[in-house]
């Protein structure tokens, strides 16, 4: 009952989260104002709002303009519907939940944003930044974990600083300290492996059969960040473990 429960309330999160990915930064309030369609402006009804049931029973397109819906908006209720999941299972008790989910909302809200524009919001860095200074706090406090996430940023942040933002945008290091918090020194570290791993298969894989896709062109760190950091998080794994205490 509890994981159906928490089943649903990630789908009512991924809704809410489809309406702020695409209102963000347009001056449109995500809490004023009824919901209505892109393309034709019609007002949307009760049964145009169900999450992922909506997209399925109109098959992907406005029930008065027939204008596609994008897919964006099932994926993203999935998404979030299997991450509340996710973390009710690791952290049943309800702070340790409501911390969890509200981390990795704004991490689902990060990848798809950085994805579709290729920048990753500063609000969003900083509220994974005080949600897991807060989780620290009060679950597991220690010097390691609180240096960890500048000791993790500081290599993007530096690439940054000599490349003047070139090689690497600024947002990803600030992503990185709220990382870097969240999960610790040694796991931390080990998202970060992960991340780079992955970025240059699927970077190599990219050149190699996407057309218009050369070394040059720019591809979203954040995604892989963020996979890493669930790989560490969910699947708890840690490269470094074995590595003594600091602190």
């Amino acid at each position: 009952m509890f994981i159906f429960a928490a089943a649903a309330l990630g789908l009512i999160l991924g809704s809410f989260l489809n309406a702020l990915l695409f209102r963000y930064n347009t001056g449109k309030s995500v809490l004023r104002g009824r919901s209505r369609c892109m393309h034709c402006g019609h007002t949307l009804a009760f049964l145009d709002l169900i999450p992922v049931f909506s997209y399925m029973y109109l098959r992907a397109a406005c029930r008065y303009c027939r204008s596609r819906i994008s897919w964006q908006y099932p994926i993203v209720e999935i998404a979030a519907s299997a991450l509340s999941v996710l973390v009710y299972l690791q952290n049943p008790e309800p702070m340790q939940f409501a911390l969890g989910l509200a981390v990795w909302m704004a991490l689902l809200f990060v990848v798809v944003y950085d994805l579709r524009h290729k920048i990753i919001p500063w609000s969003a860095s900083g509220l994974l930044a005080v949600l897991a200074l807060i989780q620290i706090f009060i679950f597991h406090f220690s010097f390691s974990n609180i240096l960890a996430g500048p000791l993790l940023a500081a290599p993007l942040l530096l690439l940054s600083l000599v490349s003047r933002g070139r090689w690497m945008g600024w947002g990803d290091g600030a992503l990185q300290i709220g990382l870097g918090w969240l999960l610790g020194l040694t796991a931390g570290l080990t998202a970060f492996v992960l991340a780079f791993w992955t970025g240059a298969v699927v970077g190599i894989l990219l050149i190699l059969f996407s057309k218009g896709v050369t070394i040059k062109s720019e591809v979203p760190l954040a995604p892989f960040l963020i996979f890493g950091a669930a790989c560490a998080y969910f699947l708890h794994v840690d490269l470094f473990q074995t590595l003594p205490a600091l602190f």
